[in-house]
């Protein structure tokens, strides 16, 4: 019964003990945070000034939690603390200046010194600059061109373009991964060998190609000649390979051929890696200019990009509304990004890829 008293009664200090430490980490974040909004209010009203007040209290709480506190270990937590509080905060900064400008007037867009929060906020900006491309119709009887038909094209490249690029890697990476045939290696390097050409060596003979086919202006154009990715096959072998090779032996028992091993046990093991090739490849296609740029002339076969920059060029000094078309065109990744970022950093850590 002693030996359990004292077990139990060691195992009560170890939990007081670190709820200790956990309350005290948690009061420093919050100074931590206490001290970037100390900062960011600074910043943004006094300058210079604001910077060396923030810059005193930071080595006031080093000071107190050196001296007073007798805490030196949360000395270096804090720096962390600091350093990645900054960094995220520039890195939050320009997203922030982009949104909070799509709801300025257009004097206040463009005034000098800027203003870090509108004096009143136009939420008519946003519904101005999505039906803003009034200049062109398309159609028959002509329809207005908004954003709305630039979302249209983008999200449909995107989710066939991103479809059909999985579809291609999940068979070349698993036959690379996973099947013995000759000459495995040397093809794997000569399809790992074309991610150093670069794309505008490609871009005229791609076009000639297209222009010859007569799929120019169509949705071919842009869906097609990128329905296979180096890269993607490239992360997809590496997350393969880390399969045991167990698992085809145990399916070959049960009677389970190539591809039904490759859609019953391969893929739904490899749902983190495959989100975030999805996500690599829809946000490649969702970014692009140039290519549809070029393969495409009519209006309403512009992509959100595109048509951001014919509105960049319509726009002309309507600031307020070019960072309102900005805001809407960046969202939906943003939103994507956060529900997925799980899946994200699996992906990214089980392939040892940085």
């Amino acid at each position: 019964m002693t030996n359990d008293k004292l077990q139990m009664s060691g195992k009560r200090i170890s939990l007081l003990a670190e709820e200790r430490v956990r309350r005290e980490k948690s009061i420093i974040f919050i100074l931590n945070i206490a001290l970037l909004i100390l900062l960011m209010f600074g910043f943004s009203n006094w300058g210079l000034k604001g910077i060396c007040g923030y810059a005193g209290m930071l080595i006031l709480l080093i000071a107190f939690l050196k001296h007073v506190w007798k805490r030196p270990g949360y000395i270096t937590i804090t720096l962390i603390y600091q350093i990645l509080f900054i960094g995220g905060f520039f890195m939050v900064l320009p997203f922030y200046w982009m949104v909070i400008t799509s709801f300025k007037s257009y004097k206040e867009a463009l005034a000098f010194p800027p203003t870090w929060w509108p004096t009143k906020f136009y939420w008519n900006n946003w519904i101005e600059a999505w039906n803003a491309p009034k200049s062109n119709t398309w159609g028959d009887p002509p329809i207005p061109l908004t954003f709305t038909r630039y979302f249209y094209v983008s999200i449909l490249v995107g989710i066939v373009t991103t479809a059909g690029s999985l579809a291609t890697a999940i068979l070349a990476a698993y036959a690379f991964a996973k099947m013995e045939f000759w000459g495995r290696g040397l093809f794997f390097f000569i399809v790992i060998a074309m991610m150093m050409v670069p794309g505008q060596v490609l871009l005229i003979p791609n076009y000639i190609t297209l222009a010859r086919i007569g799929w120019l202006d169509h949705y071919a154009a842009l869906t097609i000649p990128w329905m296979a990715s180096v890269f993607t096959v490239f992360l997809l072998r590496q997350f393969f390979i880390t399969i045991p090779v167990d698992l085809w032996d145990a399916a070959q028992i049960d009677g389970a051929g190539r591809f039904r091993f490759l859609c019953q046990v391969v893929l739904p093991l490899s749902k983190p890696v495959l989100i975030t090739a999805g996500i690599f490849d829809f946000l490649g296609n969702w970014n692009s200019l140039f290519w549809p740029l070029i393969v495409t002339t009519r209006p309403e076969m512009r992509t959100l990009m595109v048509g951001l920059q014919a509105f960049n060029q319509d726009a002309g000094s309507d600031f307020h509304l070019l960072m309102a078309a900005s805001t809407f065109a960046v969202l939906p990744i943003v939103i994507m990004f956060f529900f997925l970022q799980r899946f994200f950093i699996q992906g990214i850590a089980r392939t040892g890829l940085k």
